[in-house]
């Protein structure tokens, strides 16, 4: 009996040791949510229409590709809505080898033909739905992982990302002291693409007339560091586009001779390729850097470069040079995303609410401690200890597993503070009767443990369920108050059901000849 008294001794004294242990400020501590030390709270729109727009248009080049390399002249291709190709051939007499054109292009097989017109050498190709309706899904998810990524790098802790409904992504970043820097960074598409410069083209009547055909025209924005003046220079350059970001293996931010920061990217082994053939073949010509529509540089290809790496320049600061290697390391987002909804909390405002969540904490905690001890007197000081220990344990399981606690988790702190209690009423009330049916002591006490603990069990398997359904279902806020609420259960059943039994044994080993017991 002794070895088995103090091995439940050593249990608790070594939970007791780790909490303080896990507790102490250079080891871990609990991070603090939006709601208590400020940041901002977003839900982004993801247009995930423009996916299969983009497939279809990236189909588009592939077949004008397939379709050259047989000599096969078009009188007309292009996109037609957002999921259909339009084809007429310059000469109908070419339709069987168009035919056989389009089986090389892979991604075609994903199409079904709607309209066919052999005699004027034309039809129309319509993705099928379910595949358009897969792309829109990839695309959510893809942007959610890219935006994950982009904070991970811009270094905000513990964030708060995940996907709503069809087409809408949460995001949570707390501690966020500079909300617009954020918000640039997480909505930036960061579509890096490689242009030829049209030189031929007479800019002036570009703007006037339209660009010539195949042509569009993209506008350079440079910004006065010194007067905040915008100059915009318009650039006609061919639509095709001949190499994008996709293909990039990092991005790095360095300084010019002149002490000007930009950013060095370098492309991986397929990118490499493409990029040497595409500066071998259009030497002395300008080829634009063009990110989200807008040019950056256009510099003129003097040689053909092997390795891979370029510059982009535009007259960035250092902290706009360092989000734009962010953006281009974490990916270019598959679909824009727009702002729906937006609140920053003010970290004035946080600490009130930690102000008040304290003041409710001790508030609570002071009621129950004062009321077990006038109603059940020395066995409420015992379920008093049990109530701290329980705190305890909380704290230093969520400092653990850098759990976030946010002004709900607070409000299921001070729930586990009334399930705590309530497990050492039910098992008090359980011995009171055991005394009323004259038992002894150890009696009273070995049958009240015992006959308490399946109701006991059940209370608390029953709040832990619903707390494992708050969590899987719930958005942030009552995630929180939910992971609060699993531990505070789960450290509640140790304290009520160990400790207070623990307890209540010391009590009767040392006094054998105890013959009441003050419940």
């Amino acid at each position: 009996m002794r070895k088995y008294l103090w091995l439940r001794i050593a249990v608790v004294v070594a939970v007791i040791v780790g909490s303080v242990w896990y507790l102490y400020p250079p080891r871990e501590t609990i991070n603090l949510g939006l709601d208590l030390q400020g940041g901002i709270h977003l839900v982004l729109g993801v247009d995930a229409d423009k996916a299969p727009e983009n497939r279809v248009e990236r189909n588009v080049t592939d077949l004008r590709s397939a379709l050259d390399r047989r000599g096969i002249a078009v009188a007309a291709l292009a996109r037609q809505g957002a999921t259909g190709i339009t084809l007429t051939l310059a000469n109908p007499g070419q339709w069987g080898d168009a035919q056989a054109a389009l089986t090389q292009v892979a991604d075609l097989a994903d199409f079904e033909r709607t309209t066919a017109d052999q005699a004027a050498g034309r039809f129309v190709l319509l993705m099928r739905e379910r595949e358009a309706n897969r792309l829109r899904d990839l695309a959510v998810r893809q942007g959610l992982e890219t935006i994950r990524n982009r904070v991970d790098e811009f270094g905000v802790a513990e964030p708060t990302l995940q996907r709503q409904g069809e087409n809408r992504i949460l995001v949570q970043l707390p501690g966020i002291q500079d909300p617009e820097r954020a918000k640039a960074l997480i909505g930036k598409t960061a579509l890096l693409e490689f242009k030829l410069v049209d030189e031929a083209a007479d800019v002036d009547k570009a703007l006037r007339e339209g660009p010539p055909p195949g042509d569009e025209i993209l506008w350079q924005r440079e910004v006065d560091r010194k007067t905040g003046r915008e100059r915009r220079a318009p650039y006609v350059v061919k639509r095709p586009t001949l190499l994008t970001g996709d293909l990039l293996s990092t991005a790095e931010v360095r300084i010019s001779d002149s002490g000007e920061p930009y950013v060095s990217v370098e492309f991986n082994r397929k990118g490499a390729r493409v990029f040497g053939e595409l500066t071998e073949a259009n030497v002395g010509r300008r080829l634009a850097i063009v990110l989200d529509g807008n040019v950056h540089s256009a510099p003129v290809i003097r040689e053909r470069i092997p390795g891979g790496q370029a510059q982009i320049t535009g007259g960035f600061t250092p902290e706009e040079a360092r989000d734009l290697a962010i953006v281009l390391r974490a990916g270019a987002l598959p679909a824009p995303v727009t702002i729906l909804e937006e609140r920053t909390v003010g970290p004035s405002l946080g600490a009130d609410s930690i102000r008040k969540g304290v003041i409710s904490t001790l508030a609570g905690g002071l009621a129950v401690i004062a009321f077990m001890l006038v109603y059940y007197r020395l066995s409420g000081l015992v379920a008093d200890v049990a109530l701290l220990l329980n705190l305890l344990i909380l704290l230093a399981v969520m400092a653990g597993f850098r759990a976030t606690l946010t002004l709900p988790g607070i409000a299921g702190v001070v729930l586990t503070i009334g399930m705590a209690v309530d497990t050492n009423i039910l098992i008090f009330e359980r011995i009171r009767e055991e005394f009323r049916a004259g038992k002894t002591v150890r009696a009273a006490i070995e049958a009240g443990f015992q006959r308490a603990f399946r109701t006991v069990i059940d209370t608390h398997v029953t709040v832990l369920v619903a707390a494992v359904i708050l969590y899987q279902f719930g958005t942030g806020p009552v995630k929180g108050f939910a992971v609060t609420l699993t531990i505070g259960i789960a450290a509640s059943l140790f304290t009520a059901v160990f400790f207070t039994r623990l307890v209540f044994d010391l009590i009767y080993t040392r006094r054998r000849r105890l013959q009441t017991l003050s419940i």
